[in-house]
């Protein structure tokens, strides 16, 4: 079990929806500003939503207005819900505490007719 393990990936239809999970540890989920992070084949890995300790969220461009990132804390988890999925949304999902070196393994998003 690693300090940030995601879950919830798979493939899904153009239009379609899914919700990613990330389990973090007590104290990475107290202490810091939680994001997702994806990278689509041979592209740069990019931010896609950032939510703090304080439940302050932020959203690439990309994604704002489909995506919503949350965070439980009876369970520390950071959710990002995606609706309305483009093709272009299809790459591996990271989740990353910021100001620290973690980072999950990914969980891959495939969007595709």
């Amino acid at each position: 079990q690693g300090e940030l393990v995601e879950s919830g990936g798979g493939l899904v239809r153009p239009g379609g929806s899914l919700r990613l999970s990330c389990a973090a540890s007590r104290v990475i989920f107290r202490f810091n500003t939680i994001g997702w992070y994806r990278q689509a084949p041979g592209k740069q890995r990019e931010l896609v939503a950032t939510i703090t300790t304080y439940g302050a969220q932020d959203y690439s461009e990309s994604v704002k207005g489909r995506f919503t990132i949350s965070r439980d804390s009876a369970k520390s988890t950071v959710d990002l819900q995606a609706n309305t999925l483009k093709p272009e949304d299809t790459a591996v999902y990271y989740c990353h505490a910021l100001d620290s070196t973690f980072w999950g393994k990914g969980t891959q998003v495939t969007v595709s007719s």
